[in-house]
């Protein structure tokens, strides 16, 4: 077991190599069992998943780890992420546990936990679970070993919950939509929802087989999407990634509409009927076309580090309610406690109903400046230090006094994986290629130190 079990998001990796393993993962579930229980009362734990093949292999090790601590579990099935939160909230569950590799292929998978408020796990409870890690693994005497049962109803109390998060007199029935489900866990609730609201869909990835999960298709990849939206002649396009807690969409030119285009969008059209709830929380790799944008509308935008459970926690922080990512991941506080791919894409197209607006329309008034990543592999244990050694200092000072005003450069090591992650954003985007090189450059000279 690595040192620190938890990333940025939950435990990730490949399965079968640690800490996806099924040892591991069975000692995370009574970890967390024993855990929770220290408080007293006996509850049970939600458990759901997404549509990958490993997801049978972990649901089981983590119903048994739980068991042999002494905590019941309740079985959800395949359902989207911000659907456990909801649950989680809402029953009388103790938390809710997610199985799930998000935007990752088949071979990844990864847990999220929440809290029995519907929030992510802050640093203080996952200490207490890795601390209990370090201890041998026992189990409960007989009689007091946990029960598992399934919720049979369990989407449909989350697709009820989905309608209620706009104005029950708004229909889609004049919208045209092509619905991507990126072969996940939005497969079976996302159609019927837009459906039921009388949005005339056409549905692609929606055929899980355990194996095709994000696989070209779905948030990660627009391209079918963009194609089949303009071979239709669809209003927009929408994309969920593997666990639908994110949502990207296409216009009707075809064109992308990415998470800070989403919150701009949806920013204006609350800020019409007074319900923005102050400022807008975005990251260190949110568009400055968004900042920019905003600031001309008089909203405040702050930015925190990359994660929803940042961006979450900073809205919390400031009573504000509306923040996200360029990736997709949407929060609105009044509506749920996560990013929810379903409820922010519902109220994009409420949005479009009630100006009469096309996708196109709505996202006027704000440019996306050109940006440019790359990922340098690097031993994880230097990657802390990599951003203040003198020769990247000097490099990022020279290069910021090119870029003046108009443009940024975000340093990062991955909390997932042992990547650096390097991003520059500009008016020029051959500019940003040329000065991004140089910055590599620095970086494989400070490491080599």
């Amino acid at each position: 077991m690595p040192p620190s079990l938890f990333g940025t998001d939950g435990v990730r990796g490949r399965v079968g190599v640690e800490p996806i393993t099924p040892s591991t993962i069975l000692k995370l579930g009574w970890a967390i069992g024993k855990t929770l229980g220290t408080t007293g009362s006996r509850g049970g734990v939600l458990i759901g998943k997404d549509t990958r093949i490993s997801g049978y292999l972990l649901e089981s090790v983590l119903e048994a780890g739980l068991c042999s601590a002494g905590m019941d579990t309740v079985l959800l099935g395949p359902i989207p992420t911000p659907g456990i939160a909801f649950l989680a909230r809402n029953t009388d569950a103790r938390a809710g546990i997610v199985i799930s590799g998000s935007h990752n292929p088949y071979q990844d998978n990864g847990i999220k936990i929440f809290s029995s408020s519907g929030d992510k796990l802050n640093d203080k409870a996952i200490g207490s679970i890795e601390r209990m890690m370090e201890q041998p693994l026992d189990c409960v005497e007989a009689r007091q070993l946990g029960k598992a049962s399934r919720m049979v109803d369990a989407r449909d109390r989350y697709i009820e919950y989905c309608r209620t998060t706009i104005d029950p007199e708004t229909t889609l029935k004049d919208l045209r939509v092509v619905l991507d489900c990126a072969n996940g866990a939005a497969y079976d609730v996302a159609p019927r929802i837009l459906s039921d609201l009388g949005a005339e869909l056409t549905v692609m990835g929606n055929t899980p087989d355990g194996y095709n999960i994000n696989r070209q298709c779905g948030s990660t990849d627009l391209r079918a999407l963009q194609s089949r939206v303009l071979e239709s002649g669809a209003d927009l396009g929408m994309a969920f990634d593997g666990d639908a807690d994110r949502v990207l969409l296409v216009n009707s030119k075809g064109n992308p509409v990415n998470g800070d285009e989403i919150l701009y969008v949806l920013t204006r059209y609350r800020q019409r009927t007074g319900q923005v709830g102050g400022g807008i929380v975005g990251t260190v790799l949110s568009n400055i076309g968004l900042e920019q944008s905003l600031k001309e509308s008089g909203i405040p935008f702050v930015r925190t580090r990359v994660g929803d459970r940042f961006v979450q926690e900073e809205l919390v922080a400031r009573n504000w309610i509306l923040g996200g990512e360029a990736s997709g991941h949407i929060i609105c506080l009044d509506k749920s406690t996560t990013g929810d791919g379903i409820v922010c894409g519902l109220e994009v197209l409420a949005a479009m109903c009630e100006t009469g607006k096309s996708l196109e329309q709505l996202c006027e008034g704000m440019t996306l400046y050109p940006q440019h990543a790359v990922n340098i592999p690097i031993d994880p244990d230097s990657a802390g230090s990599v951003s203040d050694h003198p020769v990247v200092l000097d490099a990022i000072s020279d290069i910021q006094d090119i870029l003046g005003s108009r443009g940024r450069i975000v340093l990062r090591p991955s909390g997932t994986e042992p990547l650096f992650r390097v991003m520059l954003e500009g008016e020029d985007p051959d500019q940003l290629e040329l000065l991004t090189d140089r910055i590599v450059e620095a970086i494989n000279r400070a490491v080599s130190v």
